[in-house]
């Protein structure tokens, strides 16, 4: 079933411009499947879909190149590497990382495409996270820190 709406999501990002994850999920509804915005979002994940500009000036979710794989897996490699610990405070999330890392493990996190991440700072060994709602934090805490085997 999961292998089955999987695939029927490349479909429907190969066919059309699906913009949102709402967009996704209603459109897998219309053809029987029952999901969850939760689903879909693990659904994204795991496909590692990403965003990119689409025809009309807005973005659409595309599967990535073979190339683009392989850069995330190595900067997600890299986040793991060099985090140290993640506290959160309201909807801001600070990464503690290895001295030097900070940027290289932003970069990670922004290319995880995660849409309750409105964006990252990185100094040093420090990263600002800003998650769109508040109710959203923890769980992107709990993402960070099981992507990094971090409890």
């Amino acid at each position: 079933m999961k292998t089955d709406r999987q695939n029927e999501i490349i479909r429907l990002i190969t066919s059309a411009d699906i913009e949102t994850q709402e967009e996704l999920a209603s459109e897998l509804r219309a053809l029987g499947y029952k999901v969850t915005q939760a689903t879909v979002s693990r659904d994204i994940r795991e496909l590692r879909l990403i965003k990119v500009a689409a025809k009309d000036g807005g973005f659409k979710y595309a599967k990535p190149e073979r190339h683009e794989i392989a850069v995330s897996e190595r900067l997600t490699r890299i986040l793991n590497d060099s985090l140290v610990g993640v506290d959160s405070s309201g909807n801001i999330i600070v990464v503690k990382t290895l001295s030097g890392s900070a940027n290289v493990a932003a970069e990670a996190l922004d290319n995880l495409g995660w849409p309750e991440i409105l964006g990252t700072i990185a100094g040093d060994n420090t990263i600002f996270i800003v998650v769109r709602n508040e109710s959203d934090t923890a769980d992107i805490c709990g993402r960070i820190r099981r992507l990094t085997d971090q409890r």
